[in-house]
């Protein structure tokens, strides 16, 4: 069974929830304490309303641990898991206020996560090679960004560099700051050396040429942004297993079959994956 959430991090995860909480709880829930009595238990079912990807099930959990520790919340069903509209795929009993309290949060996160696994799954199945890895970008929701990526895991994607951080990305606006790609590729050389990877974003054959011609030893990864067929084709001579190939640019799920056959991609990036999810339709209906 794969651990997706092997190297997550959970004080992150648990102190984002815990904003989360104080900002939808503020000074109280005014309506629940007004009107169910405060020792009152409830039990209430996760029902999906539409076929998905499951994702996100720990998260929803932590939720309510971060709210009452005795409240119990039991899935019938695992992490990326398909799951058909109409299922009840988990259950959650305990104090009802302390329920309402948490519910909302619960349902933001699980239903934004089985949406980005969902859109995640389509394109690695449109894809059907599994020799490209499908990854995600820092085109994230400001502080869904832990969660939202490890949906795209879940999915059945990868992930990209988690922030500015833990990896080099030369972009086009670095390289036009930097004068050209060649000016680019200067101060690469005389900086230090840097243990974290080094990708750099090339936009034609020319610049692919200069990056091959110039940059063995300093760079390990080039992104082909938005090349043609034609010129992708001749860009994976081109690097000749130089460097591991990334691919990128308005891919979505129509045209993402197009790049099955190619030889020397190793990845495929995709903004869409987290900036224009649709979140799954998914309820908390309670029964007692």
């Amino acid at each position: 069974m794969t651990d997706y959430y092997k190297g997550f991090d959970f004080r992150q995860a648990e102190s984002l929830i815990n904003l989360a909480l104080k900002e939808d709880k503020g000074t109280g829930d005014v309506t629940s304490n007004l009107l169910i009595p405060a020792k009152k238990n409830s039990v209430a079912e996760v029902l999906v309303k539409e076929s998905c990807v499951s994702a996100g099930l720990r998260i929803f959990k932590m939720v309510f641990a971060a709210i009452d520790a005795r409240i119990r919340v039991t899935f019938f069903v695992g992490e990326g898991e398909r799951v058909r509209k109409g299922q009840v795929i988990g259950e959650v009993c305990g104090n009802t206020r302390n329920i309402l309290l948490g519910e909302r949060l619960a349902l933001n996160l699980l239903q934004r996560m089985c949406g980005i696994a969902t859109g995640t799954n389509e394109l690695v199945r449109k894809l059907g090679n599994p020799e490209i890895r499908i990854i995600d970008t820092r085109k994230t929701t400001p502080n869904m960004r832990l969660f939202e990526k490890l949906a795209v895991k879940i999915g059945g994607g990868e992930n990209h560099r988690m922030g500015l951080y833990d990896m080099m990305l030369i972009k086009d606006n670095h390289i036009e700051a930097s004068g050209g790609i060649e000016g680019a590729l200067r101060k690469l050389k005389a900086g230090k050396k840097k243990a974290l990877p080094v990708e750099i974003e090339v936009k034609d054959l020319d610049e692919l040429r200069i990056v091959a011609e110039s940059g063995k030893g300093l760079v390990d990864r080039v992104m082909l942004d938005n090349f043609k067929p034609a010129d992708l084709k001749e860009a994976l001579r081109i690097c000749g297993g130089m460097f591991e190939v990334e691919v990128s640019g308005g891919i979505n799920s129509k045209s993402i079959s197009k790049y099955k056959k190619f030889s020397g991609i190793d990845f495929i990036s995709v903004g869409a994956l987290t900036h224009s999810a649709r979140s799954v339709d998914i309820s908390l209906d309670f029964i007692t």
